[in-house]
């Protein structure tokens, strides 16, 4: 049992600060809120804060991508972003072996814990080593304690037997983890424009089978709308409509150039939107104008890390200087909306807030403010002050992973590991 003192609780959605009370933390739950409970609970180890909230969750993110952080492999200059796609990211994902694997979840593990995100719903890629691929990933999160929605970015980009056994692993990694405490599996897709109708069917299949959502890129790049309605006569949405394949689980990354009536669509099924402002600017694929329009819209990275405080602080940036109607405020609750796409993937437990019965998953925060930190200004000081710098500690399912912003276990080995994975990676690279 855990007893945190004096602390402050910061809510997201809606937007609030509490007066200074104590959380007792009980196995993987938020027991009971209030003061004075150290009386009541003289047993529990005592940890202090001033400030925690809600467990930050990452939900779209690319852990294959964790070993190209400052990548020394050339990689020809692109004019599009599927150019891009073909010199540098089809190439990496294609090099990946299971070592490289299990390294790129450990590396996306300990970046998240470092930055208070306790959940990260990731997009896996790996072609030359598809059959239990999910399971080397998930070592990484396995061994920090970090919680995740893993899938396998089936394509037919290498022939349809080829996205068979990426739908295979997706099937068999759902249900694998379908009790698991810790981690759970989506349905992945890579962008519809590698994706034909057969293996689209496939995809359906699947996603009846096993009860679990689609994980899928739509609409990054214009190329990719334009090519469905050239290729099959419909817009990407309306495709994925057809194929009956959405639901409150689906998840679609980036949706730049989707129209208003796929969104309307999207609205009707309830479904995810997550936005990654910082890969958009990066790959200069463009920026969604739409976010007001879309009923669940959450946050993600694409790779970029797992710092979702800098994420939400460029959306809210990025969307100010494109003249965009939103602020702070919105931009909180997309943040928070991570954990609804959790409460969809783990039903048994509930997520999103401090409060008796919720899951454990906190992020510590040691932010000393210079002005007043009320309900009202929440979000000018997140906009304007707060940044990953003052995260101190993060825990997941009442394990505390990093306390005084020092993971809990032994990095400096696993560190060395990944170091050696990525100049192997870096090498295989120079051959592809």
């Amino acid at each position: 049992m855990i007893l945190i003192e004096n602390t402050r609780i910061i809510g997201f959605s809606p937007l609030s600060v509490s007066e200074p009370l104590d959380v007792i933390i009980d196995g993987a739950h938020i027991k009971e809120i209030g003061t004075g409970l150290a009386a009541r609970y003289p047993q529990a180890e005592k940890i202090s804060s001033p400030y925690i909230s809600p467990g930050l969750v990452c939900s779209h993110n690319h852990f294959y991508s964790a070993l190209a952080r400052g990548l020394m492999a050339p990689v020809p200059p692109s004019k599009d972003f599927v150019q891009q796609l073909n010199n540098l990211w089809w190439r990496l994902d294609r090099a990946l072996d299971a070592d490289m694997i299990r390294a790129s979840g450990i590396a996306g593990a300990l970046h998240a814990i470092r930055h208070g995100v306790t959940a990260v719903i990731d997009h896996h890629a790996s072609p030359n080593c598809i059959e239990g691929s999910l399971d080397h990933l998930a070592a990484g999160f396995e061994l920090s304690g970090l919680r995740g929605v893993l899938c396998y970015e089936t394509t037919d980009r290498y022939g349809n037997q080829g996205a068979e056994a990426g739908v295979a692993e997706n099937i068999r990694f759902s249900k694998k983890t379908a009790h698991n405490p810790l981690l759970r599996g989506a349905i992945g897709a890579h962008a519809p424009f590698t994706v034909n109708n057969t293996v689209l069917a496939l995809l359906t299949e699947a996603v009846r089978e096993t009860g679990a959502g689609l994980h899928i890129h739509a609409a990054e790049d214009k190329f990719d709308a334009v090519h469905s309605r050239y290729q099959y006569g419909l817009d990407i949405v309306d495709r994925l409509e057809r194929a009956e394949i959405l639901s409150p689980k689906t998840i679609i990354a980036h949706g730049l150039y989707l129209t208003a009536s796929e969104i309307e669509t999207l609205n009707r099924h309830d479904a995810f939107l997550v936005h990654n402002a910082r890969s958009n600017m990066n790959n200069h694929v463009g920026y969604n104008e739409a976010l007001h329009l879309y009923k669940n819209v959450a946050l993600g990275t694409d790779g970029i890390g797992s710092d979702m405080v800098t994420e939400t602080i460029c959306a809210f940036y990025k969307h100010r200087d494109a003249g965009g109607p939103l602020y702070m405020d919105t931009f909180l609750g997309m943040l928070w909306n991570g954990n609804e796409l959790l409460n969809r993937y783990f039903p048994e437990n509930k997520f999103g807030y401090i409060a008796p019965g919720y899951a454990a998953d906190i992020t510590f925060w040691d932010y000393e403010p210079p002005t007043p930190l009320i309900p009202e200004n929440l979000m000018g000081h997140m906009a304007f002050g707060l940044s990953p710098a003052y995260i101190s500690g993060t825990m997941i399912a009442g394990k505390l992973v990093m306390k005084n912003r020092t993971i809990q276990f032994d990095t400096a080995t696993l560190l060395k590991e990944t170091q050696n994975q990525a100049r192997r990676l870096w090498k295989a690279m120079e051959a592809i």
